[in-house]
């Protein structure tokens, strides 16, 4: 079996917050490595059941074998925006325990060098967490519009220089096809002035194709509102993020949903959260209402958790 690397993140915190249960269904909606299935299969068993989602088959394989001994264990090979889907179509109608999201690209991936995830080695441009869909960073650099490129670079990277990175990649791709990570990032450091930073030019690009290729903020936002909906009365929803863009979605629906609200008849709202036309009760408690960060050791032991927030909520007045 080939080594899966990835070091998960907050690990006891996560799975802390779910406060697991003998007996009850948990989701892990994003498997990877397995370390948060396998603590929360150790605090469910010998009666409680997980089902763990993965789009990446190298996770899948991976922590298939990793976690074979458990006979309380489901692998579904999907994205989690399939997690109502696969529930429905299963006849199982509420999440009685809770649900763990580890966001974001896992180390294996970020780190291989033929997924295109680095701008550190040289490959071809892909990124894609579903091996198995056609849309690619490759396709965004060779395809997309000027103005959309900058778009995608200021929202999803918060990059200062987006247009003059959009310019440059239109000026060379109408020479020929940019096809490799190397490519890219040489076309970023041409396009950027140099100036003194922690951050290599091409993070926040890289970071900002990565979450288009893969629809990551609306696939998040949409989940969020279908799994509330499936948590039983006192399930919990815990989910780590790891920058600012998934924080503030995770944030915001905590906030409106752990709140007495109602929509407006007018349909105007500026969440896009609506799960009923109208209600009055808070529908999420807070278990944290301060976003918990990595200690000083676990970011010493994996720099990369530095970036990462945990936040948890309790499903009440179903």
């Amino acid at each position: 079996m080939e080594e899966y690397k990835h070091y998960p993140v907050m690990l006891n915190e996560a799975v802390g917050a779910l406060e697991c249960t003998n007996g009850k269904l948990y989701i892990d909606a994003t498997l990877g490595g397995g370390s948060y299935s396998e603590l929360i299969l150790k605090q469910i068993s010998p009666n409680g059941h997980l089902i763990s989602f993965d789009v990446d088959e190298a996770a899948i394989n991976f922590s298939r074998e990793k976690l074979k001994g458990y006979k309380n264990l489901t692998i579904v090979n999907e994205s989690y925006t399939n997690i109502k889907k696969y529930l429905e179509e299963n006849n199982i109608n509420e999440i009685t325990g809770g649900i763990i999201f580890d966001l974001g690209a896992s180390s294996p991936q970020l780190t291989s060098k033929e997924r295109g995830f680095s701008f550190l080695s040289n490959s071809k441009l892909d990124m894609r967490f579903n091996q198995r869909a056609d849309f690619s960073a490759y396709d965004v650099i060779n395809d997309y519009k000027e103005d959309d490129l900058v778009r995608i670079f200021s929202e999803y990277g918060e990059e200062r220089f987006s247009k003059r990175i959009a310019k440059k990649i239109v000026e060379k791709r109408r020479l020929k096809n940019i096809e490799t990570t190397k490519d890219l990032v040489d076309i970023i450091l041409e396009a950027t002035p140099r100036i003194k930073s922690k951050i290599h030019p091409a993070t926040r690009v890289f970071q900002a194709i990565r979450i288009e290729v893969n629809h990551e903020l609306n696939n998040l936002k949409n989940t969020l509102n279908e799994v509330l909906t499936l948590l039983s009365n006192g399930a919990i929803l815990s989910v780590v993020t790891f920058h600012s863009l998934e924080d503030r979605i995770v944030k915001q629906f905590f906030k409106y949903y752990s709140r007495e609200w109602v929509t407006p008849q007018d349909g105007s709202n500026e969440y896009i959260y609506a799960i009923q036309p109208q209600y009055n009760k808070p529908l999420l408690e807070l278990i944290n209402k301060k976003p918990i960060t990595a200690s000083a050791e676990e970011i010493r032991n994996n720099p990369p958790s530095r970036s990462a927030k945990l936040r948890a909520a309790r499903r009440i007045n179903k």
